[in-house]
């Protein structure tokens, strides 16, 4: 029998990899013939990182960078040697988290992000998986192109600055300095939502609130995006201002699209594509997946029916575990998800429960009972 295991990280807990040896475990404890193979699985949001670097036997890279409000930072990456890949999450330089209550959209850039980029190309990286979710910042991604050797100067031909407060004083862009090895780069971006650079859907009106933009200035900051926008087009012969995802953190999609020749995918997508989920899953009897917590938010598009609907495709049953089920997890049924279980096997506090060799352990037990079961009535 080939199994395949895709489980996302229980939060505070396992990592992806660590949950998919606790259930491999409980597989061969029951039939030690059984052909597992565990991948990586991660939505592109926080935790992606780690997931793909330890699924794909990489190293990660801690370097020092501005943060969002330019005070020093320290940020990890992943790099895999073998296809000369790095693999980012924009929030580990410029994420809103960095600035706690301090949130002054005017001043935040995302030059960190550029900085981090440029290591990665030094270091002889040339393909990128960056996920750009959960950023402080609302700059058009100048922050991060100035890093990469990009000059946004004023009408007096000086620097006009690094942050969204500098977007409106932008007249030219230079790029004799810009990083050679960029035009050798694959970056491929993990983006979730579908809004535009500007208008009333876009990263001003509707992001820019939680990052501390206020009423007053949201008018200014979206014309000043816009002529930004204008301003690339004339200097790329693009314009890619009304493209989804062009609005992502900050319209830091847009610098990616206009600049770098970025593809933005829906993080599901991109995490499987780089793991070659769908190879491994071809030919599979039984697939295996879950996360943390496994509610009605979890048939949303998320990494769980990523991967049920694809097994659906080659034939696949699904077996979802998680560590609490709610009310309303029965959508995931509708979903691709054949049946799920909670595998807590006691009452327990939730630090008990969180606790890794506690999870590891109701994971492997949960598992030889769901193979037991199989091998039963097969």
């Amino acid at each position: 029998m080939k199994t395949v295991i895709a489980i996302d990280s229980f939060k505070g807990s396992l990592t992806s990899i660590e949950a998919g040896n606790a259930i491999k475990e409980g597989i061969l404890n029951i039939l030690p013939d059984t052909d597992v193979i565990i991948k990586p699985l991660a939505d592109g949001g926080e935790g992606t990182t780690e997931a793909l670097v330890e699924g794909l036997g990489g190293e990660m890279v801690l370097i020092d960078v501005h943060g969002p409000l330019e005070a020093p930072v320290k940020a990890g990456y992943g790099i895999i040697p073998e296809t000369n890949t790095a693999i980012m999450e924009m929030a580990a330089a410029a994420g809103i988290i960095l600035v706690g209550k301090d949130k002054r959209p005017l001043d935040a850039t995302t030059y960190g992000v550029g900085e981090m980029i440029a290591d990665a190309v030094k270091r002889g990286c040339r393909n990128f998986i960056i996920g750009i979710g959960g950023s402080a910042t609302n700059d058009g991604g100048i922050g991060m192109l100035a890093a990469l050797g990009y000059e946004f100067l004023d009408k007096n031909g000086q620097p006009a600055g690094i942050s969204a407060g500098a977007l409106k004083n932008i007249a030219s862009v230079r790029t004799e300095k810009v990083m050679p090895e960029l035009k050798e780069c694959r970056f491929r971006i993990a983006c979730d939502v579908t809004n535009p650079l500007c208008g009333p859907n876009g990263a001003t009106y509707i992001y820019g609130p939680q990052k501390g933009v206020a009423d007053k200035i949201k008018d200014d900051l979206d014309h000043a995006l816009a002529d930004y926008a204008k301003l690339t087009s004339l200097h790329t012969g693009t314009d890619y201002s009304n493209y989804e995802g062009a609005g992502a953190a900050g319209g830091l999609g847009f610098a990616f699209l206009s600049y770098l020749h970025a593809d933005l995918q829906p993080g599901i997508r991109l995490v499987m594509d780089a793991v070659k989920m769908e190879d491994a899953i071809k030919g599979a009897d039984l697939v295996f997946t879950g996360e943390g917590r496994l509610d009605h938010q979890s048939a949303m598009g998320k990494a769980v029916t990523g991967i049920a609907k694809l097994a659906k495709k080659h034939g696949a049953p699904v077996i979802a575990l998680a560590g609490a089920v709610t009310d309303g997890a029965e959508e995931c049924n509708h979903h691709g998800i054949d049946a799920f279980f909670p595998i807590l096997r006691q009452i327990t506090t939730l630090d008990e429960a969180m606790d890794p060799d506690t999870a590891k352990q109701n994971l492997t037990k949960t598992a030889e009972q769901i193979i037991r079961l199989i091998a039963a009535v097969t």
